[in-house]
């Protein structure tokens, strides 16, 4: 066993707005470094603003369960802004403050417009409005209960079919149901967004185990990477793996997507990196890999993690330096593993029950990376770059070398958080209520990047302010017609992509 080391507008709404400010001229001062080791479930710092905050017995009686654990070693400015719309308390933060960081980290980020200040407001006013919650409702319950019964329905049929073929197609459309329970379900478990009690969105959350990945692992790369710092490269981290050079932890940036770099070099997802002959084809054998997607994480990175302690660049502290996670994690790959692999084998023979296995699995994983892929890796998203060498953030652009806020009349900040996120997410059929349940959501990402701890059945209602704030500010706002258009998009763009030059 590996042990873990280190529309209409909407109104404006009186929803109040965060600005941290010190309290006193005589806060003790904290390195980054100190902070970095208080990075467990049982002495947990973070930084907030350059507040350092001891969020350790305050995840006890935390609204949002132990999801704020995540937050412990790191800087989590921006998890803090994204995941409380409505603002939090300053108050609060007086009480959980224990000093200041005496050397702050330079951001790739500007908070200095007011574009995420409005955007929050109105959107909060809308779900207001609406008479709507931020998290799930009947809805989403519904579609749960849907799912979970269709994974388990067509996992029991293929234990008693006889004909290998027939049970390849129940094992296929078990493959289909885990695919949307990892994006209807353990997604927005996982966010905080599923249920009103952390309880409940833990066990949403759990469901990603359920179908043999780690929730734990998701956390780390999509909670932690992709969604703060979505198509951002640290190049300096870059450059230095392509001298065949390696970091410790504590000298790699955290901002940095995993998601744009963690495919490298089998696939080239950002223009930064160098392309290799064999790029040419991605296209072609880009969807063939995406059929793996999901093999790969259940064997090879949530093993990796747990016994590296880290995820990359992502220290995994956080959720593994508690006996129990460990424990939890070991005992859902051995029982996945005996209903998913042992009870197959066992009514069908080992060779037909490995089949089988690998037919869900691979059914899962291309649903899973089609959705997925075309929100980022698509015709006219932008790609950003940070260096620690650099004084000047290096302004967003696509792989043709085009700023998009650049055709926009904009005073907000080219490298403001929201902006960006705007920039580097792609919707497809906005507005529309079935696929935004078919997509658990994935077809409004933009609303789902900038609001991250709202239930993704709500994007729908408020999907027209996020795009008349966007028009009002000059901000980009990308939408393709539908699933399929963006999949020919992301196509195309993988090849453009797969060029024999750097193009960033």
């Amino acid at each position: 066993m590996c042990n873990p080391t280190n529309a209409p507008k909407a109104p404006e709404s009186s929803v109040p707005s965060t600005t941290i400010t010190t309290t006193t001229s005589s806060s003790k001062e904290i390195s980054n470094a100190q902070v970095r080791k208080h990075n467990t479930p049982s002495s947990a710092w973070c930084i907030v603003e350059n507040r350092v905050l001891d969020i350790t017995s305050f995840a006890k009686r935390h609204p949002g369960g132990d999801t704020i654990l995540l937050a412990a070693g790191k800087d989590a400015t921006v998890l803090f802004k994204t995941y409380h719309p409505r603002g939090v308390p300053t108050s609060l933060l007086d009480k959980l403050q224990i000093g200041e960081t005496s050397d702050p980290a330079p951001s790739f980020y500007s908070w200095e417009s007011e574009f995420y200040t409005v955007l929050r407001r109105r959107v909060v006013a809308r779900l207001e409005e609406r008479g709507l919650s931020r998290r799930g409702g009947y809805e989403i319950w519904i579609k749960a209960l849907g799912l979970l019964a269709g994974f388990w329905f067509f996992l029991l049929k293929m234990y008693g079919e006889a004909r290998f073929g027939v049970a390849a197609c129940y094992a296929a459309a078990m493959g289909v149901f885990a695919a949307f329970i990892g994006t209807c379900i353990q997604h927005d478990g996982n966010h905080g967004a599923f249920a009103f009690g952390p309880t409940w969105n833990k066990i949403a959350g759990w469901t990603l185990d359920m179908i043999g990945a780690s929730a734990f692992t998701w956390e780390f790369q999509h909670m932690l990477g992709h969604h703060p710092y979505t198509n951002l490269l640290d190049t300096v981290e870059e450059d230095r793996k392509e001298r065949g050079e390696e970091s410790p932890i504590e000298d790699k940036d955290q901002e940095s997507d995993p998601d744009v770099f963690s495919s490298f070099p089998a696939m080239r997802m950002h223009p930064y990196n160098k392309p290799a002959w064999f790029h040419k084809y991605q296209h072609i054998y880009g969807p063939i890999l995406f059929a793996f997607m999901t093999l790969s994480k259940v064997f090879q990175q949530d093993l990796e993690v747990i016994c590296n302690g880290h995820l990359y660049h992502i220290d995994a502290m956080c959720r593994y330096g508690s006996k129990w996670n460990v424990f939890r994690f070991w005992f859902m790959k051995v029982l996945s593993a005996g209903y998913m692999i042992g009870l197959p084998c066992y009514f069908h023979g080992v060779a037909r029950g490995l089949g089988l296995f690998l037919v869900g699995h691979f059914t899962c994983g291309e649903v899973l990376a089609t959705m997925f892929i075309v929100n980022h890796v698509i015709e006219g998203v932008s790609y950003a770059q940070k260096s620690n060498v650099s004084a000047t953030a290096p302004r967003p652009k696509t792989i043709k070398g085009e700023t998009l806020m650049d055709h926009h009349q904009t005073k907000v900040p080219l490298n403001d958080w929201a902006a960006v996120q705007c920039q580097t997410s792609v919707n497809w059929s906005a507005g529309s209520w079935f696929w935004n349940h078919f997509s658990g959501g994935l077809s409004h990402q933009i609303e789902h990047h900038l609001f991250p701890s709202i239930c993704h059945t709500n994007y729908v209602y408020i999907q027209d302010v996020v795009e008349s704030t966007c028009l009002e500010f000059g901000v980009p706002y990308q939408n393709e017609k539908n699933l399929f258009v963006a999949y020919f998009k992301m196509l195309r763009h993988l090849k453009f992509m797969g060029s024999s030059t750097k193009i960033l």
